[in-house]
């Protein structure tokens, strides 16, 4: 059985919004909530351009929470510590594309869309082992994400 996923935005109308979500997707969880908190709030295709210079190592994402021994990057947007999470941002422009997609469908103009919601949970854990010296293991534990997005006019 499959399982139900929700959103956690509340005050959905199907009539202005558009949603999109990518779920258990293996990306890091801590990039995927920076990558996240940084695209809040801006339109759908600065986003994606943004994204797609990160990809290409042009710009940098500011790591706000998770930035011990982060080096400083000079191409950030008005904070220090910053990282290129090139994997994370192929997933979020890949969800960018099925928004604007989904706008489409819906008869929205893609190119006026704002990113009001866009958020990272930690999904289930595939459990692993990392061997060692003696014949020895120590668990590994691989963390899935859900990352959701929802844009309006």
């Amino acid at each position: 059985m499959m399982p139900k996923f929700g959103y956690s935005f509340v005050g959905y109308d199907p009539m202005i919004h558009v949603k999109a979500s990518g779920r258990e997707l293996n990306v890091s969880p801590k990039a995927a909530r920076e990558i996240c908190l940084f695209i809040k709030g801006r339109s759908v295709p600065k986003a994606k351009e943004y994204l797609e210079d990160v990809v290409l190592f042009k710009r940098s994402v500011p790591f706000r929470r998770y930035n011990k021994e982060v080096a400083h990057r000079r191409t950030s947007e008005k904070f220090h510590a910053g990282r290129f999470p090139v994997k994370t941002a192929n997933s979020m422009i890949k969800l960018l594309d099925s928004l604007v997609n989904n706008a489409d469908y819906k008869g929205i103009d893609p190119e006026k869309l704002k990113i009001i919601h866009a958020a990272a949970h930690r999904g289930r854990k595939i459990p692993g082992i990392i061997p060692r010296a003696f014949g020895r293991a120590t668990p590994k534990e691989n963390t899935l994400v859900h990352i959701e997005i929802i844009a309006s006019e």
